[in-house]
């Protein structure tokens, strides 16, 4: 089986640009910090952050679910366990 991955450019274009703007604004929440900001605003910038990276991630999902499943029905099934498995711990 192979791995998914991002063959489709406007996809990996799109995500690269999110971990960008995510690297942003982790460089602006350690100005933040530096300082002395008040720490509910620094809190919503790590919310906003935390979203950006949880959008990505949920997209790497749907990439291995949007993966043609193997042929058999049992690869099948580990295939459904693996992408349940990593929602259950991450998700």
């Amino acid at each position: 089986m192979s791995h998914p991955s991002l063959h489709d450019s406007e996809s990996r274009s799109a995500i690269e640009a999110r971990l960008a703007r995510v690297e942003g604004q982790v460089r602006g929440i350690r100005r933040m910090i530096g300082e002395d900001q008040a720490c509910e605003d620094i809190a919503l910038q790590l919310a906003a952050a935390r979203k950006a990276l949880d959008r990505v991630f949920y997209e790497m999902v749907s990439c291995m679910i949007r993966m043609e499943a193997p042929g058999n029905a049992a690869a099948r099934t580990e295939h459904a366990k693996k992408i349940a498995e990593l929602l259950s711990r991450f998700g």
